[in-house]
């Protein structure tokens, strides 16, 4: 059931069209000016190319992330990447974006996915500083090529942690600071050694770098 699920939903993906100090706002508002610069269907088509598999490894992410049950807040979902191809394993996915166009296209595209899993899927309309969640209302959060949008990010982290159960982690997946084949300029990337300080910061005590699994990009854990 789980590999041909799996096959469904990577050829719905394939078939369809068309997210502190002074320098943390500067950063996040330049990189949000550079997405501005796309139109809608550009930015779909971006997200959704069909190489974007073969770097990103959605699959064996997921995988790494343990939510097997749980409740995932998916903050900068986009179009649903990961949202979507995390709903046969999860309680709940909560598709968080700051632009409405990106939840309209989410409401639409869920209604191709089965019955079954329907249920299991929300969008929330947040905001630049607020993604809407409630008091321990998620078990993990998960934020992909979005974190060097965010502006006042120790700020923006800190509040995170009371979205988290006791037990919950968050997980920052985005590009290395160097030059990649994908991804955003080079000057908007963050290092993985300045969003694990930013996340210390923000009050994370035990956080892990993983920059092995994905080519161009790191995955931090924090708790």
């Amino acid at each position: 059931m789980k590999t041909s699920l799996y096959i469904f939903l990577t050829i719905l993906f394939t078939l369809t069209l068309p997210s502190c100090d002074n320098s943390n706002s500067h950063q996040g508002h330049d990189a949000n000016k550079h997405m501005n610069k796309s139109s809608f269907e550009d930015l779909v088509n971006r997200f959704e190319e069909e190489d974007r598999i073969k770097w990103q490894k959605p699959y064996e992410v997921i995988d790494k992330l343990d939510i097997e049950g749980k409740t995932v807040a998916d903050i900068g979902a986009g179009t649903g990447y990961f949202a979507f191809r995390m709903l046969n394993k999860v309680q709940k996915v909560i598709a968080i974006d700051i632009d409405k166009r990106f939840i309209d296209y989410m409401q639409q595209k869920i209604r191709q996915v089965p019955d079954s899993l329907q249920s299991r899927f929300e969008t929330r309309l947040g905001e630049s500083n607020d993604p809407m969640l409630k008091h321990n209302e998620v078990n993990v959060i998960l934020v992909v090529n979005t974190y060097h949008h965010i502006d006042d990010r120790i700020r923006y982290f800190r509040g995170l942690q009371k979205n988290l159960d006791i037990d919950g982690k968050l997980v920052i997946i985005d590009f290395k600071k160097k030059r990649t084949p994908n991804g955003p300029p080079k000057k908007m990337r963050m290092a993985a050694k300045t969003v694990v300080e930013e996340l210390e910061e923000a009050g994370f005590t035990h956080i892990e770098v993983d920059e092995d699994t994905l080519p161009y990009q790191y995955i931090i854990t924090a708790i």
